[in-house]
């Protein structure tokens, strides 16, 4: 058996053992899937209810409400139980999880914290993530709510067979003040800010115990919940260790020294132990997101367009009190909903002229709002200096040309700068004309000096005029890193890096998502300085043609939700 499948079945366990801990995410695994849901069934009492969430729910179904069918139906008001109500003390199952709406994934996590309040009403919640590498995640409301965050890829065939775990009788066990201090230190380490997981990874390490028969966690709980918990949600590395220093000479001899001298040594200190563990546990797809920079993406956006707000067009929200007209649209449904609960007391009064079978009046009315995504823009930071003319122009040529025709297919806007001799000039402003883009790239001299800072000011001026269209900007540097041309115009390799670092801060400064390839032959140390200035993604390209560099760029750009 697999440590993914190992991994996911302990974790059912330590749930079953303690529901404090709220659920789990399950990344990938098909097949795999299936035996750990199963597996946690086997764990729970017989009569404990399963419940899938639709992700076409509507909110009467979700936290209970009118049935207006049954309502029209009888002629009186017919009320039904909401699935979270449905679900109290049991599991709710949501599959296809990146894709659940944010309105619902907030009312599933305000459920989830009432019933933690109402011993009753808590429920495990078990998020079923398909999306691929580079997509987002699960609402980050619902990640926060489960304890574990597992992938299930790396499964075998062969593993399916294993035998389930049996219902276990635990003991409650304890967790002591330098243990919960050794967690608090890991977690740091490891990035991971929030408190939640922290606490989660403490009942996990008591639920460890308990299963294990010890009335107190110990060091092999403690690694175990970090593996489990804090681990997947690592945003960095800890820090080195340092190297212990050499004794300094004695000053008596050995035999001379007291018991008490001798006992002077401090014992290991055990949140040392359990950081340098937890270097050795961290996922490797966790740390390549770490080596990427790309550990807190979908935080920065990830190259997919803002959503806006429209009366119109997009994905459709829930519905509001409003008047319909004037380009708002009406939700029939809802409209319904909201006045068939008041029809015993309005038919009490006289039926005015032409009145119907159902009396609405102006409070009713509900209107639908839809969410649509804004255009993206895709700027690209041509590196058009002599240094980079002499490496791979050509080839970046090429693969900004197959960059903007699949921006062109995807309906997404591009525009193109060039910073070369004195100065940076925009070349392309946004289009979706996949002609114009042509033109301009063909026209795009190489050779002179390269002024980066100039070349960095002037995208984040693009940028800045590209969000105040209400556009979502992402910028694509394909350079060597190499600046000899200053801020001013000047010639000098000393003041122009360090005027293209201070350009750079001002992009990491408003946090945009940026790439920076380094198109030199061999890589070089100045791209990924100018990279870690912008808290942009880095990626080297030696000897890569047209095609690797377009795939590259498709790859960190890539929207990170896709919606049906």
């Amino acid at each position: 058996m697999t440590g993914q499948l190992a991994d996911a079945l302990l974790a059912a366990r330590l749930l079953a053992c303690d529901t404090k801990l709220g659920g789990m995410c399950l990344r990938g695994g098909g097949p795999a899937r299936d035996v750990v849901l199963e597996a946690l069934r086997a764990l729970l009492p017989p009569e404990t209810p399963f419940r899938r969430l639709p992700g076409h729910i509507d909110d009467d179904r979700l936290s209970g409400g009118t049935d207006i069918a049954a309502s029209l139906a009888s002629g009186k008001l017919v009320l039904q139980r909401g699935l979270l109500a449905e679900v109290a003390g049991g599991v709710l199952i949501v599959p296809m999880a990146e894709r659940l709406r944010i309105d619902i994934a907030g009312r599933v996590a305000q459920a989830m914290d009432n019933g933690a309040r109402d011993r009753g009403g808590a429920f495990l919640l078990i998020l079923l993530d398909d999306g691929a590498d580079g997509d987002d995640r699960p609402p980050p409301a619902l990640m926060e709510r489960v304890a574990f965050d597992l992938s299930l890829n790396a499964v075998r065939p062969a593993d399916l067979a294993t035998p389930l775990p049996v219902p276990e009788t635990a003991t409650p066990a304890t967790l002591d003040s330098e243990a919960m201090s050794a967690l608090a230190a890991t977690a740091t380490a490891l990035g991971v800010a929030s408190l939640r997981p922290l606490l989660h990874t403490a009942t996990a390490a008591r639920a460890h115990a308990a299963l294990a028969g010890r009335a107190l966690a110990e060091m092999a709980d403690l690694e175990a919940a970090t593996r489990l918990i804090l681990a997947p949600r690592a945003t960095q590395l800890p820090p080195e260790p340092e190297q212990p220093q050499p004794p300094p000479p004695p000053e008596q001899p050995e035999s001379e020294r007291s018991d008490s001298e001798e006992d002077d040594t401090p014992p290991d200190i055990p949140e040392d132990l359990l950081i340098e563990a937890a270097r050795a546990m961290i996922p490797p797809d966790v740390l390549d997101a770490i080596a990427k920079g790309r550990a807190q993406r979908s935080a920065r956006g990830g190259g997919q367009g803002r959503r806006t707000g429209s009366a119109m067009r997009g994905k459709p929200l829930g519905a509001r009190p409003g008047m319909p007209g004037g380009g708002v649209r009406m939700a029939l449904v809802d409209t319904l909903r909201a006045a068939i609960p008041w029809q015993p007391l309005r038919r009490l009064d006289p039926a005015p002229e032409g009145a119907g079978a159902i009396r609405f009046r102006r409070d009713d009315l509900r209107v639908r709002r839809f969410e649509e995504r804004a255009t993206t823009v895709t700027i690209f930071c041509v590196d058009a200096s002599g240094s980079a003319a002499m490496s791979r122009l050509a080839e970046a040529k090429g693969a900004v040309e197959l960059i903007l025709a699949q921006a062109y297919v995807k309906r997404a806007e591009v525009a193109l700068l060039a910073f070369r001799g004195p100065g940076a000039e925009l070349l392309l402003p946004p289009t979706r004309s996949l002609t114009r883009a042509k033109r301009a790239l063909a026209e795009l001299p190489g050779g002179g000096g390269t002024p980066l800072a100039s070349g960095i000011a002037l995208a984040r001026q693009m940028a800045d005029a590209v969000a105040a269209r209400g556009r979502t900007p992402m910028l694509v540097f394909l350079t060597d890193g190499s600046a000899n041309i200053a801020a001013d115009g000047t010639p000098g390799r000393a003041q122009a890096n360090a005027d293209a670092l201070t350009a750079a801060r001002t992009i990491a400064a408003t946090n945009l998502d940026t790439v920076v390839i380094d198109i030199s032959p061999r890589p070089r140390p100045e791209a990924a300085r100018v990279a870690e200035a912008m808290r942009a993604r880095y990626i080297a390209l030696p000897f890569a043609d047209a095609t690797a560099l377009k795939a590259a760029v498709t790859h960190a750009t890539q929207p990170e939700r896709k919606r049906a």
